[in-house]
């Protein structure tokens, strides 16, 4: 065993290990929406409806954070190489289950597992940065990684509609296996054994958590379905909803009694930096998860484009995104980061409030690929500066237990966001379509012309909760205090 401010073991270069490393996730994070563009096609094959159908990424989501906290601290104690590397044989074998279910409800099972192989690899990737890049550089492998977590929630529906139109919606899992296959040779040659921290687990804390997530997040999405009223017995959704809550705050203080090992060190949140970047990236994980299921169902059922062409919307997204992140993730290791992630998460607000006010039935197409490109610049300028100030100042020994609480975040707010998303479209629907309802929200085939504008207007009108949740991520970065490597470079100077 190693002292636990030992950095790493060997002295080459850490840029091959993280290449290797961001393939796998980038493949996690492109399954955390690719199945938006394929919603209405998984509807058809299923029969089922809206609520059914967002339970595919929603269960996905969920068990991708819920182990997130315990995962990081796995990847300490057994070294984050053997950690990813199980994840990632998990996550394949669960894309080809995906692919060869016969029911929603298997599919949703499937979807389980890959959200748990998803889990064990997503803190490893941020923690060897952590590990292996000095403070002063990890702006440039955050912008990597930062470019990668951006790029690949975009491309996502683009991938997906291209699978879904030439190959079935299955493809959209299938391709999963070949790319595993590559990540996991890539990884066990090119990723170091780095040392190993000894841990305990608090499974209290993990129960809590999962527990708490869950109540949470299936009171939000069920709701609608329930007509917010009860669901049996004496179950009600607030009540529900309530317990979630109840369950989640005991969780916190838990976690501060607990003297053995907490499974959240709430030390890490005296960092202010660190605490203000959970806060963001909360907000932006919710914004990225809500936002592509209104427009991916308003392109396809309103607007009559196929999944191919829905998912071309988000093409120049993803183009800026990647050309900016590279030299934003440079600027990071020089720059205030309350400069570049504002301007991010400024850029977000602002083109999912425009996007919201110009979604028509007849909206040309000049008009919405505006905003999408504004989505790139929030994409380019949010990642990199977010993660990067998130670890900065994080001891080595932190660096499991930080990224797994930074990434839990993220993917609680991707959980929320697909719930309460859900939860308001439907509730939109049922407002502008009292005809139709709800609950069945058509594919592109079934929707008659007569429900096109009020169809469009519970999308637009959708797009504005993850506008306003961003708003509170902007507030958090404008708090941001300057990182003490910039602090040391000034004094010098």
């Amino acid at each position: 065993m190693t002292a636990p401010g030992t950095a790493q073991t060997e002295t080459r270069s850490p840029w091959p290990a993280l290449w290797a490393l961001v393939i796998g996730f980038f493949m996690i994070l492109v399954d955390s929406t690719i199945v938006s563009v394929a919603t209405p096609t998984i509807m058809a094959a299923f029969d089922a409806e809206v609520a059914s159908v967002v339970w595919v990424t929603s269960a996905y989501l969920l068990a991708y954070a819920a182990p997130l906290l315990v995962t990081g601290r796995l990847g300490d104690r057994f070294g984050p190489k053997r950690v990813y590397l199980t994840g990632l044989v998990v996550f394949t074998t669960a894309s080809l289950w995906c692919g060869l279910t016969g029911t929603i409800e298997q599919l949703i099972w499937a979807r389980v597992l890959q959200g748990l192989g998803a889990s064990m690899m997503t803190p490893q990737t941020m923690a060897v940065i952590t590990r292996t890049f000095p403070a002063d550089k990890r702006g440039r492998a955050m912008s990597l990684w930062g470019a990668v977590a951006g790029v690949a929630m975009l491309v996502g529906p683009l991938l997906g509609g291209v699978l879904v139109d030439s190959l079935g919606w299955e493809w959209i899992f299938f391709v999963n296996v070949p790319v595993g296959v590559v990540a996991l040779v890539l990884a066990v040659r090119l990723v170091p054994n780095l040392p190993t921290l000894s841990h305990r687990f608090d499974l209290v804390g993990v129960a809590l958590s999962a527990v708490g997530m869950f109540l949470l997040v299936f009171g939000l999405q069920e709701g609608e379905t329930y007509d917010w009223g009860t669901i049996t017995g004496v179950v009600t959704v607030w009540r529900l909803i309530g317990l979630g809550l109840a369950v989640l705050v005991l969780f916190v203080v838990w976690q501060a009694v607990n003297r053995a090992e907490p499974l959240v060190p709430l030390g890490l949140f005296k960092d202010r930096n660190f605490s203000l970047s959970n806060a963001a990236i909360t907000t932006v994980g919710f914004g990225i998860t809500a936002m592509a299921f209104p427009l991916m169902l308003w392109a396809q059922s309103v607007r009559e484009w196929s999944p191919t062409q829905a998912g071309l919307l988000f093409v120049p997204m993803a183009v800026i995104a990647a050309t900016l992140a590279p030299w934003v993730g440079t600027m990071a290791d020089r720059v205030h980061p309350r400069l570049l992630a504002a301007t991010g998460l400024l850029s977000f607000i602002v083109a999912l409030t425009w996007l919201a006010l110009v979604l028509s039935p007849t909206a040309p197409v000049w008009q919405i690929l505006l905003p999408v490109g504004l989505l790139g610049v929030a994409n380019g300028f949010m990642w990199a500066p977010i993660a990067s100030t998130a670890t900065r100042n994080l001891p080595m020994s932190s660096a499991g237990a930080g990224a797994g609480v930074y990434n839990t975040m993220r993917q609680v707010g991707g959980v929320l966001g697909s719930a309460a998303i859900a939860a308001l479209m439907q509730a939109r629907l049922t407002a502008e379509l009292p005809v139709g309802g709800a609950g069945a929200a058509p594919d592109a085939a079934s929707l008659p012309d007569a429900a096109r504008e009020g169809f469009s207007a519970a999308m637009s009108q959708s797009l504005l909760l993850p506008a306003a949740v961003l708003v509170l991520g902007l507030v958090a970065v404008l708090l941001y205090e300057r990182p003490r490597h910039l602090r040391t470079v000034r004094s010098v100077r």
